[in-house]
């Protein structure tokens, strides 16, 4: 704790310090949308790979919230496979779970919590939902081919008013618009590299009168850094827009996702320290076909208002077949039955529909400008969750069931949800002087989730369960502008967690489920300065605390797990961003090239201050997966449509349960992980305006890492990082 502040104190003083240079009067807090046919590079344009937010932004007030946006056109990065630590590298305190290389799925938190799945966010696709089920299971298995990507938003807690729930806040990832000036344009990407990699990204665009449109196709296969981690995805995204005049505009999306990927299975310590690369099972496989929809309107009224309006829709899957004993358990040939043992079917089927008006309206109040946006959202989710059938005996991927459950189900556990939402979110941003706003809201969830069904293939009928409620949401942001391109911000929202259905679903047929489990409630509290000062320095440097009520988890009751709330954590801790570019400090156009430095850094106390388990008190602890910090330095040198970028990343150790057990189980299912440190190296080099050549090394000293371990699904034991490989990518629009 006193490393944190005294790294905060040397931080902002410095920052402060630094405010004595000159600045110029210009807003940078500005995003524009990049059409394809732009494309012109300069040495003297600054990249803009990570900016922010407006304080108004169409219908949303973003003003006094920590923010990020990250913009991918100038960005050395192997988009190729959604690399996570190079897209989010100037995003201080990402935690990342790098086992699966396929950049099929996002693993990412903030703050000291859960990765999985980035489930701790609140996760959307040009403003609409599209993980699993927001209320009752909030996995993104979806993640678009960031080729197809304009920019990424980033807004930390203070997301939970305007957006719902999730402590992590909101990522949202914006896609590439149509060619407002031509009829048609033609994009490509196409990257080879190690182990079978090839990635296809091909897509259309263009505007004709009053109509537009934009559409893309991807496909990405490999054979896996390790053995039996193969895969083939394949996504495609269409929307059309028609602008009926220059106040109502209409548009339509549609994306399709399907994949195919083999699961490697985790590794004992043991078998990691001999070879990361190895799998002792070949006929695991996971696919989720993904579909999502959205219709969304937007009405200009005048000037100072306007609403926007947006219909959603989920239909999409999860399965999984395979051998899901832990991984000291081999998966051998059974003689007795002449084959391989059946293997183990897991399906869910989702069906989610949504929709969310937002309305703004700015006014004038004792000679300032203010801005009240308010909104309300209706959204219903159905989860129908099949697990437990028994599967084929063979290697390949077939989710289909080769006998009967005892009582003549297909699978021996069959559970349905159902969630009924309805919310009223509204901020309003007052400016008190021209340079100081206040910008209060609040938001109020009415929940209603149903579950019905069998937990076991011997009668376990778990009945009709009902929980409903009633939720409150406050925050409060505040923002003062220093100067022109600097400012001092921070906020305090609350936010909650509701209960998933994993959590209400026993993992054993002994397990039992506390009927007044609650929800987990708590707040986000940020603040820093952050801004520009000269062409030289970009910077965002803040304190922020997390208090994470109501955790669930489990506890021994005379030798029967008790699923429950267990207690509280708290983090708190710095996230800093600072990249300075030395030469700008005599020219803004340097002769032999640009220098740039960046520095993304994050401490993190996150520990447990509260336990509920008498028989085993565990305050004080430090929460699992919960590195003590995060650190991406970076280099980048550009000249003339030259540049070449150098990543350091190192990341602190992480315990994998909440008693910080250090020594691995037989299983590799908890025990502590090192901290690691990988290199990356990444270039790029434009031809004119439409060719493009982009060439990398990922983990250039081949760094045997690990991030998690898993108790059951992609496979029980510890799943090892990447090792080194390489791309080389060929570009072209027209």
């Amino acid at each position: 704790m006193k490393k944190i502040l005294s790294a905060l104190i040397f931080i902002l003083v410095s920052s402060f310090l630094l405010t004595g240079f000159s600045v110029r009067a210009e807003e940078i807090n500005i995003i524009t949308t990049v059409p394809l046919t732009e494309f012109t590079i300069r040495a003297d344009a600054p990249r803009n790979e990570i900016g922010r937010l407006p304080a108004i932004q169409g219908t949303k007030i973003y003003a006094g919230k920590k923010n990020e946006v990250i913009r991918l056109r100038t960005l050395d990065a192997d988009l190729s496979i959604n690399n996570p630590r190079q897209v989010f590298s100037k995003v201080p305190g990402v935690s990342i779970w790098e086992n699966d290389g396929s950049g099929i799925q996002l693993g990412i938190a903030t703050r000291g919590l859960n990765p999985n799945r980035s489930w701790e966010f609140n996760v959307r696709q040009n403003g609409y939902d599209i993980s699993s089920e927001v209320f009752g299971y909030p996995e993104a298995y979806f993640t678009p081919p960031m080729e197809a990507v304009c920019h990424i938003e980033v807004v930390r807690g203070a997301a939970s008013l305007q957006f719902g729930p999730q402590f992590g806040g909101l990522l949202n990832f914006v896609l590439k618009d149509p060619a407002p000036d031509r009829a048609i344009t033609f994009e490509a990407q196409q990257t080879v590299g190690s182990y079978g990699l090839f990635n296809s990204y091909n897509a259309v665009g263009g505007t004709i009168g009053k109509f537009s449109y934009f559409g893309y196709y991807h496909q990405r296969s490999a054979e896996g850094w390790r053995n039996n981690s193969r895969y083939t995805i394949n996504t495609g995204f269409i929307r059309m827009n028609y602008a009926f005049n220059p106040r109502l505009n209409v548009r339509i999306e549609y994306t399709r996702m399907n994949y195919m990927s083999q699961q490697p299975g985790g590794l004992t310590d043991l078998q990691y320290a001999i070879d990361a690369r190895q799998s002792d099972r070949e006929r695991n496989w996971f696919s989720t076909p993904w579909n999502v929809g959205a219709l969304i309107l937007d009405y200009e009224f005048s000037q100072t208002a306007e609403l926007n309006l947006k219909f959603f829709g989920v239909l999409a899957e999860r399965n999984s077949v395979g051998y899901v004993r832990p991984i000291h358990v081999p998966d051998t040939f059974n003689v007795s039955i002449n084959s391989y043992n059946n293997r183990q079917v897991d399906r869910d089927l989702y069906f989610n529909l949504g929709a969310e008006a937002r309305f703004l309206k700015k006014y004038r109040l004792l000679n300032t400008d203010n801005a009240l946006s308010a909104g309300v959202r209706v959204y219903y989710g159905q989860t129908d969750r099949l697990q437990l059938g028994i599967g084929t005996t063979g290697r390949d991927m077939d989710f289909g069931i080769a006998r009967l459950q005892p009582n003549g189900n297909e699978f021996g556990r069959d559970l349905f949800f159902t969630t009924n939402n309805i919310a009223f979110f509204a901020e309003n941003l007052f400016r008190i002087t021209p340079r100081f706003s206040v910008t209060p809201g609040l938001r109020l969830e009415i929940i209603n989730n149903n579950a019905s069904g069998l937990i076991n293939s011997t009668g376990g009928d778990i009945g009709d369960r009902h929980h409903n409620r009633n939720l409150l949401l406050a925050g409060l942001g505040l923002e003062y502008q220093t100067t022109a391109t600097t400012n001092i911000y921070a906020n305090f929202s609350q936010a909650f967690r509701p209960v998933t259905f994993a959590e209400l679903t026993p993992s054993a047929t002994t397990d039992i489920i506390d009927p007044e489990m609650r929800d987990q409630k708590g707040f986000n509290f940020d603040a820093g300065f952050r801004g520009r000062i000269t062409e030289a320095l970009k910077f965002d440097v803040g304190v922020f605390y997390l208090k994470y009520g109501n955790r669930i988890g489990s506890i021994n009751q005379n030798g029967v797990l008790f699923r429950t709330n267990i207690g509280t954590s708290v983090s708190l801790g710095i996230e800093s961003f600072i990249e300075f570019e030395p030469l700008k400090l005599f020219t803004s156009n340097p002769r032999f090239g640009n220098i740039a430095l960046f520095a993304s850094l994050a401490f993190i106390d996150a520990r447990y201050i509260e336990w509920n388990n008498p028989a085993l008190d565990l305050a004080g602890n430090r929460v699992e997966n919960a590195p003590e910090y995060i650190h991406r330095l970076g280099l980048t040198y550009q000249y003339d449509r030259f540049s070449i970028t150098a990543q350091f990343n190192t990341v602190g150790d992480v315990f994998t349960d909440a008693g910080n057990t250090v020594t691995p189980n037989a299983a590799g299912t908890i025990g502590r992980l090192n901290g690691y440190q990988i290199i990356d190296l990444s270039a790029t080099y434009f031809f004119g305006n439409n060719f493009n050549l982009r060439l990398g090394v990922n983990n250039l000293t081949n760094e045997v890492y690990t991030t998690r371990r898993a108790g059951g699904y992609p496979g029980p034991g510890l799943l090892p990082g990447q090792g080194r490989t390489a791309y080389v990518s060929v570009g072209v629009r027209f």
